[in-house]
């Protein structure tokens, strides 16, 4: 039998984070943002169980998270298109989501109970992040290390959990509940371990859920 560890850390807040605005791939850490990464990056173990890889998202506010995790670390980071935050439709990127025509399309995508392969425009639908929360579970049992940095953002972090707790089966309205009923602060850790076994199903498990909240 053997365990991996895995410290799932949602980027620092951002400008935009503060604004309510949706965000793209774009978007630096506000000086708070760097101040909560540094903060993160501290509680990790610089002996005894270190981490033994650093693998971020690729969106300028992923990677200056795992940067400076790194740094306090001293260990590069590698990245991942599987770590990448859920599309936003295009049209409401760069707004801001109290206003009235953003709102209505976050509360379709988001807040509605609606059929899986529901799909507004060009965004990711729950089926799209689905499958790719299911390609990244494989991939961390494929990673040879047994405690693994992942840095990511916030709506695929909760899908990713969903996904471990629930496997085929999820479905949006699952999803939807499970995400607004579990919220996840800028820079907080989800800690998940994945155990291999000789004589039953490999087992998944979350053992922390947004540790600053």
């Amino acid at each position: 039998m053997a365990t991996k560890l895995i410290y799932f850390v949602r980027h620092g807040e951002t400008e935009n984070n503060a604004k309510n605005i949706r965000q793209g791939p774009e978007g630096a850490l506000s000086a708070k943002g760097r101040e909560q990464a540094l903060a993160t990056a501290k509680r990790f173990p610089k002996e005894v169980g270190r981490p033994q890889v650093i693998i971020s998202s690729p969106y300028e506010r992923t990677k200056e998270t795992a940067d400076i995790i790194g740094k306090e670390l001293n260990m590069g980071v590698e990245y991942s298109d599987l770590l990448k935050e859920r599309k936003n439709p295009t049209e409401i990127v760069g707004h801001e989501g109290g206003e009235k025509d953003v709102k209505q399309i976050i509360d379709r995508i988001d807040k509605s109970f609606h059929d899986d392969n529901f799909r507004y425009a060009d965004e990711e639908n729950f089926v799209d992040l689905k499958e790719r929360a299911k390609k990244l579970l494989s991939y961390i049992t494929e990673r040879p290390e047994q405690r693994i940095i992942m840095v990511t953002h916030g709506i695929f972090l909760k899908m990713v959990v969903s996904y471990m707790l629930r496997g085929d089966s999820l479905t949006s309205s699952e999803y939807n509940n499970l995400s607004h009923l579990n919220p996840v602060n800028n820079a907080s850790m989800a800690i998940c371990s994945y155990t291999t076994h000789f004589f039953k199903k490999n087992e998944w498990k979350l053992l922390i859920w947004n540790d600053l909240g």
